[in-house]
């Protein structure tokens, strides 16, 4: 098992190795909540562990960990082609994409497997992921074609 999560990012570096952590992430849409008082946007995901070294001839078996997301100084929020939130209908997350803009501001896009995203409109970059349980088996490890099929 890895050590759990703790990780906060100020720019497109740090952003970029939370979007890799959230790679895969399974998110109900019930679990997506935009706190427009706090300007802040926040979920909670079922992140696969990919720092456990889960690969060919890897010794550890795929596992989960459920993690909290959020990101501050949030403007503005919208959404595309995403299931109704009363839906059960799980979302699996892609990337998320930084689109710098004037004077630190960015937009920060969310992508989903279907197409599906969520857009932040953010005064900087500000977000952090903790892991808030154990991790569990998983019982199946995300395949991109990207070593041989195997």
């Amino acid at each position: 098992m890895s050590t759990p999560l703790n990780l906060h990012a100020v720019d497109e570096v740090d952003l970029a190795v939370i979007a890799a952590s959230l790679q895969d992430a399974v998110v109900l849409r019930h679990d997506l909540a935009f706190q427009p008082k706090q300007r802040r946007f926040a979920f909670m995901a079922n992140r696969f562990v990919w720092e456990d070294g889960i690969g060919k001839g890897s010794r550890s078996e795929p596992s989960r960990v459920r993690s909290g997301v959020h990101f501050d100084f949030v403007q503005s929020v919208q959404a595309r082609d995403l299931p109704a939130e009363d839906s059960d209908v799980p979302l699996e997350l892609l990337t998320i994409s930084v689109d710098p803009q004037a004077e630190g501001a960015a937009v920060l896009t969310l992508l989903f497997a279907g197409g599906g995203a969520i857009r932040l409109g953010v005064e900087c970059i500000d977000c952090t992921i903790r892991d808030v349980s154990e991790t569990w088996p998983a019982t199946m490890r995300p395949d991109h074609g990207l070593d041989g099929g195997h």
